[in-house]
């Protein structure tokens, strides 16, 4: 049975995308994205994914102008590749992912920065879906074009202006979803030509320790309780950071768990922050 936490802009259980999923006005959307070498996302959703699924590409579906990996994308081009895979406006959607890193949060904000409430993450993903022996296909399909608008919210991302500003005075909470060895600066980045650190005045809370051990996210209570052992004031606004911007958006989907209300993105995270010599870095414990 869906269980009382569901949240058609959040998160919604297997059980309630189950009961769901001949709903003609519902979209699932696989947004798997695999930093690691040798997976290819793409290939793993003609494989097997959610029936009717559509996929969802954090590379292709980014700012084309930008040298940093998988920026936001205009709302130009937001409007036009979800209009290819049949997102229309009126829809309820759902995503979901197969990856460690928890892709689909990604993705989930996007569509947030463009306005669109009827969102949410499948909680525990394909894999949970996968282990309770429901129904998958393979291919891929055809979608009709259908009609979207936006309405793009600003306030949900922060560049690095912005970013370097608020490390300056003091005025957020920067929230580093990275490993507490990347943070600290004693490992080094995935990306080459970064530097090792942190953003000076940032705090860490590791996206992983989020979750259950059965994949889904713990409860708001319980992710509450997570911020806080951080050190993290939540009656204060907040910035969400990471490598690349993905992981940052499962913070940004917690902060929205908890009914945190006054939250951002920086969209460049570490991959822009780490690559600029003139950016003031902090290395070892906070």
């Amino acid at each position: 049975m869906p269980t009382d936490l569901d949240d058609p802009k959040t998160l919604v259980s297997t059980e309630w995308l189950a009961a769901r999923l001949n709903d003609p006005e519902l979209r699932v959307i696989d947004a798997s994205w695999f930093l690691e070498p040798g997976r290819d996302a793409q290939a793993e959703y003609r494989a097997a994914h959610i029936p009717r699924a559509r996929f969802f590409d954090l590379d292709e579906v980014s700012d084309p102008r930008s040298d940093l990996p998988h920026m936001a994308p205009p709302p130009e081009m937001f409007i036009s590749r979800m209009r290819a895979i049949g997102i229309a406006d009126g829809q309820q959607i759902v995503v979901y992912d197969n990856s460690p890193v928890r892709s689909a949060a990604r993705a989930w904000w996007t569509f947030r920065l463009m306005g669109k409430q009827d969102v949410a993450v499948l909680d525990g993903g394909l894999g949970k879906w996968l282990a309770e022996g429901r129904p998958v296909e393979s291919g891929e399909q055809v979608f009709r074009d259908r009609h979207l608008n936006v309405q793009p919210c600003p306030d949900l991302v922060r560049d690095v202006t912005k970013v370097a500003a608020a490390s300056k005075l003091g005025t957020h909470e920067i929230i580093d979803a990275r490993s507490a060895e990347r943070f600290r600066g004693e490992a080094p980045e995935p990306r080459a030509g970064l530097r090792s650190g942190r953003i000076p005045g940032s705090k860490n809370l590791p996206f992983g320790r989020l979750f259950e051990k059965d994949g889904t996210m713990k409860a708001p209570a319980v992710l509450r309780a997570e911020f806080e052992a951080a050190g993290i004031d939540l009656a204060r606004p907040a910035i969400t950071t990471c490598g690349s911007g993905v992981t940052a958006a499962v913070l940004f989907l917690a902060l929205e768990r908890i009914g945190h209300q006054d939250h951002s993105l920086y969209d460049g995270s570490w991959a822009e922050w780490g690559s600029f010599p003139d950016l003031k870095i902090a290395t070892g414990d906070a």
